[in-house]
């Protein structure tokens, strides 16, 4: 996006709000393929998007659909469905604004990916995997190669469909036209083989690990001695193809190629930002959406490799995660949904459940649409488009037909929630955190790196009970020289951090240590887990928190070395230079407190006592946990800077069980109303009574 646009003209996304011209708005969006419509539906179909409370649309524009031959294409002379300019006329004339989604990969359930077949079947165009063969993404209908993002050619072949796009989708783009945002490229996860040595090793991903690695070390001389090897150039270092490392002066190598991965993809979408940029559409956000992580598995620490969520912002302007999710999957939500609210500039959801394709084992509903929708916007997602609003081939259960009738039960979800959003101004609310629990980056990459197992993953996940994200079952159980597995037991820390502030009621969100420093301060405490090493940045950013007035609170001990595992004792030096006393439970000493600066340094030694002693270590932060009477209830506090004495508070039972709830947010209220079915609440000198079904989660507004 242009920075010399007049601010009238400019469109920003950051701080967690969408902002154009200065005024905050709304993005709710669905997505629409035109080019899977006929024509003469298109009216009626987009009339239904806007009787939903849409004012917005996604689109899909493949490359593989609008490609007749090489540098030739078809924008409706031949086929008018795929005539593009006179659709997105069509939806600015009914007041919607546009998301453009133009590749080059798109997925969409394309046999192709939204490529054009010539670019798959061509051999110097394909990613390898470790053995030199060609990484193969299996997706149904059927597997197909998975293309390389390092090579020249691509970039090169892909300039040709943008030369083609690029002109149509800048004639629309604001302040001339509806087009408001663009996503470069879809899900760039390796095409799905994330597991560290499934991809990519063709020779051009080869050339750019070796600079990426003269970048980071300057020289050969300084990657040696890291190293401990003998290398006479860059050009004799090899990727690592599998996990063999038996020492700890082996894990630097393999821990590298992990930090490339995320470089590559960090890289490849700068590059297509950039072309896109430089063919017009330099006047609106730029954003990607990494698929979902951790699997179906919900609270756990592998948030990070091989995404780098803030490394990527800095080259786009919002990162976003997709979800499809279902209401018994509760704490991948909340996890993946805090994670982005945590992290990104604009926490929105590129691609959210509505219909499913054919090939999903365990779909869900309306139901858990509506409560998956309601746990999003909970945990403090502001914007987000629905995929998909019209059903098409390979896609079911969307609330509208492909031929324009629309399905109530479905629908219903989506108008109701728009309705709502619009009611509670949801995008000028800020979700109150106090805590920030951070998943340590370099635990995970080295998580990553030890994985034994390599397979494809994702479309095969189901079926062979494995995630092709590293886990407990996949990953190395040797403790390299340290007190622990690191990349095992990092794990369980965050789990018991997580758990013990869900159940504290400690308000709080989730990020990873690469968050920019100057993010700290808006958190009374900061957590996460802390073994023998830690990186040098992550050590002083913590220590200047620390010594500003924050509270960190680690487990199980403080750091010696650096993320290369040399000596650094920064954190370590600071605590013993600091008066310490005692925390102590049940009448034992179960952690340090040590004061540095202005702020506290708080050291777990068991993970046990995580529990107890945060009850302790958080009640001097001038932290309020909000009161709920059963733990599995979960709360999460919403307010407008603007309006005191007013909050919108949100309150989930995702247990399987009915719940009578008795809540309290910390401070006197004088009245509380539930906003989705205006049923008359119980409000008590502290709080309020409730009666929750299975899966339910309720909104009230509460006044003080």
């Amino acid at each position: 996006m242009t920075k010399n646009a007049r601010s009238d003209e400019r469109i920003v996304a950051g701080d967690h709000q969408f902002r154009i011209g200065g005024k905050v708005e709304e993005l709710y969006a669905g997505a629409v393929h035109y080019w899977r419509l006929e024509r003469d539906k298109w009216s009626d179909i987009l009339d239904k998007v806007r009787s939903l409370g849409f004012t917005a649309i996604s689109i899909y524009m493949p490359w593989e659909i609008h490609e007749i031959e090489r540098g030739k294409f078809d924008f409706g002379s031949i086929d008018p469905r795929k005539d593009l300019d006179a659709f997105l006329t069509l939806a600015e004339s009914k007041g919607l604004k546009i998301v453009a989604r133009p590749g080059p990969q798109i997925n969409s359930e394309l046999t192709w990916f939204g490529y054009p077949l010539r670019i798959l079947a061509d051999p110097e165009l394909q990613a390898q995997n470790a053995q030199g063969g060609r990484t193969v993404l299996t997706q149904v209908p059927r597997p197909i190669p998975a293309v390389s993002y390092a090579v020249d050619k691509f970039f090169d072949e892909t300039a040709l469909w943008y030369d083609a796009i690029m002109p149509i989708l800048s004639r629309h783009q604001y302040p001339a036209g509806g087009l408001i945002s663009a996503q470069v490229d879809n899900e760039m996860a390796f095409f799905f083989n994330i597991n560290a040595y499934a991809s990519d090793f063709c020779p051009a991903s080869i050339k750019r690990f070796r600079a990426f690695l003269e970048g980071k070390y300057g020289s050969i001389a300084g990657l040696n001695v890291v190293y401990g090897k003998k290398y006479a150039s860059f050009a004799d270092v090899d990727a690592p193809r599998s996990f063999s490392a038996t020492a700890r002066t082996d894990l630097p190598a393999y821990v590298d190629w992990i930090e490339y991965r995320e470089r590559y993809l960090i890289d490849s979408m700068k590059r297509l930002a950039d072309m896109m940029r430089a063919r017009g559409l330099d006047r609106i956000p730029l954003f990607h959406n990494y698929p979902h992580p951790l699997g179906p598995g919900g609270a756990a620490s592998g948030i990070t490799a091989p995404y780098n969520l803030m490394g990527l912002e800095e080259v786009l302007d919002f990162v976003g995660f997709d979800i499809y999710s279902r209401k018994e999957l509760y704490e991948h939500v909340k996890t993946v949904t805090s994670y982005v609210v945590g992290s990104s500039r604009f926490p929105y959801i590129p691609e959210f459940i509505a219909g499913v394709w054919p090939w999903y084992l365990h779909p869900g509903d309306d139901k858990d649409e509506a409560f998956v929708t309601r746990a999003a916007m909970m945990h403090g997602i502001k914007g987000f488009s629905r995929y998909m609003l019209v059903e098409r081939d390979r896609w079911l259960a969307s609330p509208i037909r492909r031929d324009g009738r629309v399905r109530p039960e479905n629908a219903a979800v989506f108008s109701s929630t728009n309705k709502v959003l619009k009611e509670l101004d949801f995008k000028s609310l800020r979700r109150q955190a106090d805590v920030l629990l951070l998943a340590n980056r370099d635990y995970d990459r080295l998580e990553a790196a030890s994985v034994l197992i390599s397979y494809p993953g994702d479309f095969l996940e189901s079926q062979i009970s494995l995630s092709e994200y590293p886990n407990f079952m996949t990953t190395s159980e040797e403790t390299f020289g340290f007190e622990e597995p690191v990349q095992a037991v990092k794990n369980d820390w965050f789990a018991a951090f997580y758990e013990s502030l869900s159940k504290g009621g400690q308000t709080f969100l989730l990020s990873d240590t690469a968050l920019p420093a100057e993010r700290l301060p808006r958190y009374k405490a900061v957590l996460l887990s802390s073994f023998e090493f830690l990186g040098a940045a992550v050590q002083k950013k913590l220590l200047d928190y620390v010594e500003a007035g924050g509270t960190v609170v680690v487990g199980p001990k403080l750091p010696s070395l650096n993320e290369r595992f040399a000596s650094d004792t920064t954190l370590l030096d600071a605590a013993n230079a600091a008066k310490s006393s005692a925390v102590s439970v049940v009448n034992r000493k179960a952690a340090t407190r040590y004061a540095v600066g202005k702020g506290a340094l708080v050291v777990v030694h068991d993970i046990a006592d995580v529990e107890a002693v945060l009850g302790v270590a958080l009640a001097g932060t001038g932290i309020v946990p909000v009161r709920k009477n059963h733990p599995k209830l979960d709360v999460t506090i919403h307010r407008d800077p603007a309006v005191n004495g007013k909050a919108v508070v949100f309150v989930a039972n995702p247990t399987a069980q009915p719940i009578a709830a008795d809540i309290g947010i910390g401070a006197p209220v004088s009245k509380v109303s539930e906003v989705w079915d205006a049923k008359p609440v119980v409000v008590t000198e502290t709080g309020w009574k409730d009666d929750f079904a299975p899966y339910t989660i309720k909104t009230y507004f509460v006044e003080a």
